[in-house]
């Protein structure tokens, strides 16, 4: 089965087509630009060069979170929108599994890192083993010196740690501090990719974990600016 995936939580953008795990296309672009503007010529282009249409996709998947919410809520759109056009089934993936899935050939403990702004990550953890990706923790918003203290107390024997994500340059320098071995991934794999989100959508659809679109929602960790606001003003979440 053919599975296209769409990459929209961050500054970059990309779409991925794969099938049993091989790449088949990528398209990927980080100049800066609007996703609404950018992402679906990017998705014409890669499909008409790779001689695909979306008559030959059976599967849609986008990473739902967490990242920014302005972004996540174009790629479940776009996503939505997409399989319903033609009835097909959706796969929402973490964006920081996507990350883990995206490394590629690698043994050892993989630990996500997004910026979530306000001294936190987004943050999970994973143990990569012979080809699988294996969950150590939900996805959560956590203090840098949390994931150095939970991996210091927690996983002691590890020796081949592997941070990925736009925060992983922030929690490096926490686990440096913390006498914790560890390395960024480069530059190259470090980021959010559409091959990762389809890989790991391939893991979820084995397992039977795939939604509608209609059922298909992003996933933001925690509440926006706009909400903190309305709460500290002892307003309700939205309008009446």
């Amino acid at each position: 089965m053919k599975i296209l995936a769409l990459e929209t939580s961050a500054k970059s953008v990309s779409v991925a087509v794969t099938e049993d795990g091989v790449l088949l296309a990528q398209s990927y672009q980080n100049r800066g630009l609007t996703h609404s503007v950018t992402l679906m010529p990017l998705l014409d282009a890669m499909l008409q060069s790779a001689g695909l249409t979306l008559d030959d996709i059976g599967l849609v998947a986008v990473t739902h979170g967490p990242g920014s919410f302005t972004g996540l809520r174009i790629g479940v759109s776009a996503a939505k929108g997409l399989a319903w056009a033609k009835g097909l089934p959706c796969c929402g993936v973490s964006t920081l599994a996507a990350m883990a899935y995206g490394i590629g050939d690698f043994n050892g403990l993989i630990v996500g890192a997004m910026d979530a702004r306000r001294q936190q990550v987004y943050n999970a953890l994973f143990k990569a083993e012979n080809g699988r990706i294996i969950r150590l923790c939900d996805d959560r918003a956590v203090s840098c010196e949390y994931v150095a203290q939970e991996l210091r107390d927690a996983y002691p024997s590890e020796n081949d740690i592997l941070i990925v994500g736009d925060g992983a340059e922030l929690l490096y320098k926490h686990l440096q501090a913390f006498g914790i071995p560890c390395r960024m991934a480069s530059p190259l794999h470090r980021y959010q990719s559409a091959a990762g989100a389809a890989l790991a959508a391939e893991a979820l659809a084995a397992q039977g974990r795939l939604c509608s679109a209609q059922e298909l929602q992003p996933v933001y960790l925690r509440l926006s600016q706009a909400e903190r606001e309305r709460l500290a003003k002892g307003l309700p979440l939205t309008a009446e």
